[in-house]
């Protein structure tokens, strides 16, 4: 069987309404993006309380949660858009990294009704999503930059030249920085997800009481290595003294190196390829001392700090179907394949 011929035309200098779907974790996010009038809707539902009860993402109940919720919200969205399929030129959806079940979900119903309006479909990046998000803000941040992405799956700081010119400059060697908030929070009791809980916490600490280590900087490079704060933050929790102040104050020396660990690696990402726009993206992003730390580190390097709104740092359909937009416009669409990844690499997306 060949593929449906799309009932528009569409090139570079064409206007272009795109929906978007994110399933790839623990939220479905829907939204349409049109490149003539920006973000026209979007909408999101969160797995939090669904997952809460395991202490993580368990992913079949991920899988079965997307089925549910999708199609609704395509329904929400669109209305809330004013627009018809008719009034589509490409449907986007996240073909990876992430959860296979949870993607295959989102993939189907986006090539499903891209096929039935007769448009093109568009196989997303999760990261490259990530990564693009600010560029739905203003002002909008131009190539080339040097992007933070940090979230609970990934750490990267990656060198953009243009859509789909990535080239990673370092990544977690284990657990990302999202993921080490996370476990720190359990230990810390905080349930699930945690790192919005330990940094409310670690407000409350003393930061002069303990200092943990931070990992990787008393060597060159730009890899990262947080699975020992976890430990350390369990040693300390374990033999530290035995008082109401303990665990603020571990959540206080925890936050402190992961961030300065981060605004350390930024400083050598920028340095090393001569660039003052420093991109950050991911749902570690939205946090406060973190941004405090890097606006003031980027101001010290004459340069700009560039985040997506506070609701687009974590997953988000926005994100997609602005990257969407932008590859559709490139001449990217996928065929009648279904497509999904559990893993893949920025550097194998293709140059546009």
């Amino acid at each position: 069987m060949s593929e449906m011929r799309p009932k528009k035309s569409v090139d570079a200098e064409t206007p272009l309404c795109v929906l978007g779907i994110e399933t790839s974790c623990d939220e479905t996010g829907v939204a349409v993006y049109d490149s003539r009038r920006g973000l026209l809707a979007h909408a999101l539902h969160s797995q939090v309380a669904l997952h809460g009860e395991y202490g993580g993402v368990v992913p079949e109940l991920a899988s079965r949660d997307h089925v549910r919720r999708v199609l609704p919200l395509v329904r929400q969205v669109m209305g809330e858009a004013g627009i018809s399929g008719d009034d589509l030129d490409g449907v986007a959806f996240t073909a990876g990294p992430g959860l296979l079940g949870a993607l295959l979900v989102g993939a189907s119903v986006a090539r499903s009704m891209a096929w039935g309006w007769g448009v093109p479909a568009v196989a997303v990046h999760h990261m490259e999503g990530h990564l693009l998000a600010p560029l739905l803000e203003a002002p909008a941040p131009a190539f080339p930059f040097v992007a933070l992405l940090v979230s609970g799956g990934h750490t990267l700081l990656v060198d953009v030249r243009g859509l789909g010119q990535y080239r990673i400059l370092g990544e977690s060697l284990d657990d990302a920085a999202g993921e080490a908030f996370d476990k720190t929070a359990k230990l810390l009791g905080l349930g699930y997800p945690g790192g919005p809980a330990l940094a409310r916490l670690a407000e409350q600490g003393d930061p002069g009481r303990f200092r943990f280590p931070r990992p990787m900087t008393d060597r060159p490079g730009l890899a990262f290595s947080f699975s020992g704060l976890k430990t350390r933050a369990l040693t300390t929790l374990r033999d530290g003294p035995q008082d109401a102040q303990l665990d603020a104050d571990v959540a206080r020396a925890f936050e402190d190196a992961v961030v300065d660990t981060l605004v350390i690696k930024c400083r050598r990402a920028l340095q090393a390829v001569e660039a003052r726009r420093l991109v950050v993206a991911g749902g570690v992003g939205a946090n406060r001392r973190l941004r405090a730390a890097l606006a003031e580190m980027v101001a010290e390097e004459g340069g700009q700090v560039f985040y997506p709104r506070i609701e687009f740092c974590t997953d988000n359909g926005a994100m997609i179907a602005l990257a969407g937009a932008l590859r559709l416009a490139a001449g990217t669409r996928c065929g009648l394949e279904i497509p999904a990844r559990a893993r893949w690499s920025l550097e194998e997306l293709m140059p546009v």
